[in-house]
């Protein structure tokens, strides 16, 4: 279950704003605001269920008196046609949050579906499945919760979460006279005690500066099988070992057997399937 954080309220108020459910000419011409009922929400697919508590505070953020109770909670398998909740109150709340509600859940759900289709592709293999900042502006909290729903770990919240340097980063030095080992030196030098250091290679040979400019963490960007079993060979437990570029669900257990550490996948959050749920009105 997510904590309704004021950072989830606000991301939640934003949501509500941009609908603008208070503006909604067809609800106030269609419906009295003194009729009642219950709005029931239900899976149209089967998958792993997050975001639930989120879609809820929807309908309770526009009106408090609304009655939104979770029959299922996050991190549950649900299948077609199962009951997630109820909402019981003004039929016109119900309706003006519908879509607000569904939006929350059926983008955290289908990131959850998701990413837990990825570890269990990489059941019994070492490496651990990640996410990556790849997600939708103003909900990086909500996409990378969902994340964890779905048994996957979150790489950098945001940029101030540890040092990774990216080939933009090395590219502009090197142009100043800098090799990757002196580039790792100077980030040592100067970033926070308590930050790890990530580098960004493409290659063996900058895997091979790279450990001796110290860096704990190593991305393999781009790299084949092959590669990357040399890489975690010439490693050795020196370093974590992440894989990153063009995983997908057919090759991330072939990365995985590799022997990486940790596998990046940005499709989690950029590319999301939603889970298909529904809102009927029941009385």
């Amino acid at each position: 279950m997510v904590e309704i954080t004021p950072q989830i309220q606000q991301i939640i108020d934003f949501a509500l704003f941009e609908d603008q459910v208070f503006n909604d000419p067809t609800t106030k011409a269609l419906i009295s605001s003194n009729d009642c009922g219950v709005g029931v929400l239900r899976a149209k697919s089967s998958g792993l269920l997050a975001g639930i508590d989120v879609a809820l505070t929807v309908f309770r953020r526009i009106d408090a008196s609304i009655d939104a109770l979770a029959l299922i909670n996050d991190g549950h398998k649900v299948e077609r046609g199962s009951t997630l909740a109820q909402i019981s109150g003004k039929v016109a709340t119900i309706l003006r949050g519908e879509r607000t509600a569904l939006n929350f859940l059926q983008r955290m759900s289908g990131i959850a579906t998701e990413t837990a289709r990825y570890v269990k592709a990489v059941e019994g293999c070492h490496a651990q499945i990640v996410d990556t900042r790849k997600t939708v502006p103003g909900h990086r909290y909500l996409d990378k919760y969902a994340v964890t729903v779905g048994g996957g770990r979150n790489h950098r919240m945001h940029l101030g979460d540890g040092v990774l340097i990216k080939d933009n980063h090395i590219d502009i030095l090197q142009r100043r006279g800098m090799d990757l080992s002196k580039v790792l030196k100077q980030a040592m030098e100067r970033a926070p005690h308590t930050l790890k250091i990530e580098v960004e290679v493409t290659n063996l040979d900058e895997l091979r500066k790279a450990l001796i400019g110290g860096a704990q963490i190593i991305m393999l960007d781009n790299m084949t099988l092959e590669e990357m079993k040399k890489a975690v060979e010439v490693v050795n437990g020196r370093a974590l070992v992440e894989a990153s570029g063009g995983i997908s669900l057919d090759n991330v257990r072939a990365v995985a057997e590799t022997g990486v550490d940790l596998i990046s996948v940005g499709a989690l959050t950029h590319s999301v399937s939603a889970l298909d749920i529904n809102l009927d009105l029941e009385a």
